[in-house]
């Protein structure tokens, strides 16, 4: 019993309000999110348009501040650093995948890739390790000399992934990462994700408007009016079963347009 390992808690958002504009014209997207996400969890965030999903996980990864509330990601409170000190978090800690993919035109999927290690001290050796193994993973090795602009947009958000994931981050955050994919795409982008989280135990948080995308995750937050209105957690259900429950619960919110 002592020995059993105890998952380890990676992200806690406690009291997160958050608002734009002036006082007294303020519109309120946030309105007192709390959140756990351990370790080893891939985490989907759902909701209608303005539920304030996109919001909430530029708070959680860096990217805004809350106007209240706080975030700790692996025991460090981030809602109040420096901004040199919330860049060595995301340095150390975080990886992001976004859906433009944000990748520099004149930089090879290789340089792109290990931008992300380009600032540390592991040795070339190490880099070159560790772009072999996620590019073998993301199915990409091959793809390593050519330019953004010789590949398609599936293997460009891979490509985008493996930058997230080289530096072996404690979590990783993904905005609609498969929303300028064709199906085929995606799911490819979507059964390495998977894999990784499974194999890896990386930690995802990943805001979505697709239920397929979501039925990848081992648990869904739904959002609503800037609250938790719901969760599902998939448990040992299929995936396809899982889909279904996700489905339902769009319904309840009121639809299908969840962009």
């Amino acid at each position: 019993m002592e020995n059993q390992k105890t998952p380890k808690t990676v992200l806690i958002a406690e009291g997160l309000l958050k608002s734009y504009g002036l006082k007294g014209n303020a519109q309120q997207v946030l309105q007192g999110i709390d959140l756990r996400v351990i370790e080893g969890e891939f985490v989907g965030i759902m909701g209608p348009s303005g539920s304030g999903k996109t919001t909430l996980l530029n708070t959680l990864a860096t990217i805004d501040r809350p106007t209240e509330g706080q975030v700790s990601i692996k025991g460090n409170e981030i809602s109040k650093m420096r901004d040199s000190q919330l860049s060595s978090i995301r340095r150390e800690h975080l990886g992001f995948i976004f859906q433009e993919y944000n990748l520099l035109d004149t930089l090879t999927v290789k340089e792109n890739i290990l931008l992300s290690v380009s600032l540390t001290k592991i040795s070339k050796n190490q880099a070159e390790t560790k772009f072999n193994a996620i590019a073998e993973i993301l199915d990409i090795k091959e793809l390593a000399n050519k330019y953004p602009s010789e590949i398609s947009g599936g293997q460009k958000q891979r490509t985008s992934a493996a930058r997230a994931l080289i530096h072996s981050p404690s979590i990783v955050f993904a905005d609609e990462p498969t929303g300028a994919l064709d199906s085929k795409a995606a799911a490819k982008l979507l059964d390495n994700l998977h894999e990784i989280n499974q194999v890896r135990q990386v930690t995802i948080v990943m805001v979505t408007h697709d239920p397929l995308a979501s039925s990848y995750c081992s648990r869904v937050v739904f959002l609503k009016d800037g609250r938790i209105f719901s969760e599902l957690y998939r448990g040992e259900k299929t995936r396809e079963s899982f889909f279904k429950d996700i489905l339902d619960m769009q319904a309840v919110l009121g639809g299908g347009n969840q962009k």
